[in-house]
């Protein structure tokens, strides 16, 4: 079992730059590929950015390719994504996500809003 708890959200003026931290309990944290998602009322749940174990190796949804950062510290039980050039079509709840071959784990989320 793993738990992901988000932080970091908040309000930010369009432009400007937030971090977004997820911390994962349990002490398996290196054998997930770990993700951020974004969902707003009423869309589906999408794609945002995924890192591999090592952190290595990132992928990224074409909209915020070139703006945000996804990051991991094994050691920490953390992964990040650090938000540049913040637009107000970013505005939604962001989740993290922990994937492995038998499991998927999801955080409760935390709220990005851009303002113009």
């Amino acid at each position: 079992q793993v738990q992901l708890v988000e932080s970091g959200g908040g309000l930010v003026q369009a432009g400007g730059s937030l971090r977004l931290s997820c911390a994962a309990s349990g002490r398996t944290f290196k054998s997930y590929v770990m993700g951020w998602f974004r969902q707003a009322p009423g869309k589906e749940r999408e794609f945002v950015a995924t890192i591999n174990l090592s952190g290595g190796s990132t992928n990224y949804a074409d909209s915020v390719k070139g703006r945000f950062t996804i990051s991991r510290d094994n050691t920490k039980n953390t992964v990040y994504l650090q938000m540049n050039s913040l637009k107000t079509e970013d505005t939604t709840v962001y989740y993290c996500n922990a994937k492995s071959y038998v499991s998927d784990y999801w955080g409760r989320g935390t709220q990005v809003t851009v303002s113009s």
